[in-house]
């Protein structure tokens, strides 16, 4: 029964995970709407081929160019340019071998044989990419598909370049894939996700006793940060590809391009913020282990601490809407001062109670000197411009 359940939760996991990502493809511009397009464009990509090749040419070998078409849509311009020319060489090996075997040994079963090791070994060959496979089973469908002859030869070559034609200009001219919101999206995540540790391990120091299962909170929630640096840098080279030999750019306005890239600096910023965070967390999964090998510090320093986390988390939280919303900076830079008020005040009391040994043991200075120092360099990497005259303050 308990079994019957897991199946039928998967099930409706799966139907809602369906049918949000329909609704968020419905309500607007994202990732959700970027794949429906790019099948949708596959689909008549591959619908035209057909037409051309099965229906209007009659020819023998019609498969090959829908084949190749709806492979050819790929997500960027240059990705299908690039992975067509991998492909047709790819194809034409293989074909020009299948051919070549059975003229030499006129037995399918022998060249089939003999090609596959060969065309197989090549389908490796790192200049072909992962479309090298097309080379063996080109070489197949060749020797099994139809009686091989020069007239056949010749036409699969012609329609897998028909195909590829098709394909590439189809994802060249209608609505050829910009990638720059992707950058935007995954750098608030990014942002986002900064904010939701600090205030997870605000949270837990604000209450003082927490569970065994708190610290791998904590350090799920900095695995996934760096899972989301990953996901942003390969955004930022899917962008970069995404504007290489795009038709879309000279022919459209800039008013209807995707919103500009954010600055490279941005990244360089929340990657430097993201360690820091890792730091943080890994040395506060040492202050919660039992078998902890530092001092133990004295809990009203660590809610302090807390406190100073809570602030530092409130102004990610600033700067991500600043990534979200860059043409309406009042509401995010006045929650960004606010919140850098906050993070100066907390800072410079917990500074200066540290430094007081009534206040804390030498066991505790320590370790909050430690967690400090990194507080310190999350809050020069969140506000650099502020942080001279701050320091100065403190």
């Amino acid at each position: 029964m308990g079994h019957a359940n897991d199946k039928l939760y998967t099930v409706r996991a799966e139907t809602r995970g369906i049918v949000d990502a329909a609704a968020r493809a419905w309500q607007g511009p994202g990732r959700e709407r970027d794949l429906l397009v790019q099948s949708l464009k596959a689909a008549g990509a591959a619908t035209l081929a057909w037409a051309v090749s099965g229906w209007w040419l009659q020819d023998p070998v019609a498969l090959m160019a829908p084949w190749v078409a709806v492979v050819l849509v790929q997500a960027t311009v240059y990705r299908s340019l690039f992975k067509g020319l991998q492909q047709l060489a790819a194809i034409a090996v293989g074909t020009l071998l299948a051919a070549g075997a059975e003229a030499l040994t006129g037995n399918i079963l022998i060249s089939v044989a003999l090609v596959l090791p060969v065309v197989m070994l090549l389908s490796n060959w790192p200049r072909l990419g992962d479309q090298g496979i097309y080379g063996p089973t080109t070489a197949l469908f060749t020797l099994t598909s139809a009686p091989v002859s020069s007239l056949t030869v010749s036409h699969r070559l012609l329609q897998a370049l028909l195909g590829a034609a098709i394909g590439i200009a189809v994802n060249a001219l209608i609505l050829p894939p910009v990638h720059l919101r992707n950058v935007r999206e995954n750098l608030s995540s990014l942002a986002r996700g900064t904010q939701e540790t600090l205030a997870s391990v605000a949270e837990g120091l604000a209450q003082g006793d927490w569970s065994a299962d708190t610290p791998a909170d904590w350090r799920r929630l900095a695995d996934q940060l760096q899972q989301r640096q990953e996901s942003l840098r390969s955004a930022r080279l899917w962008s970069h590809e995404s504007l290489r030999l795009n038709p879309r750019l000279p022919w459209t306005s800039r008013e209807k391009l995707p919103p500009a890239l954010p600055p490279e600096s941005e990244d360089q910023r929340w990657g430097s913020i993201v360690s820091q965070v890792y730091a943080v967390v890994s040395t506060m999964v040492d202050v919660a282990d039992e078998n902890r090998t530092i001092p133990t510090p004295d809990q009203q320093p660590l809610r302090e601490y807390g406190r100073l986390l809570a602030d530092l988390a409130a102004a990610c939280e600033a700067r991500a809407e600043m990534i979200c919303e860059p043409a309406t900076p009042d509401g995010p830079h006045g929650a960004l001062d606010e919140a850098l008020e906050a993070v100066e005040r907390h800072h410079g009391a917990l500074h200066k109670r540290l430094t007081d040994e009534r206040y804390v043991s030498p066991g505790t200075a320590a370790v909050l000197g430690t967690l400090l120092i990194q507080a310190q360099n999350i809050w020069h990497d969140i506000a650099p411009d502020a942080w001279p005259r701050a320091a100065a303050r403190a």
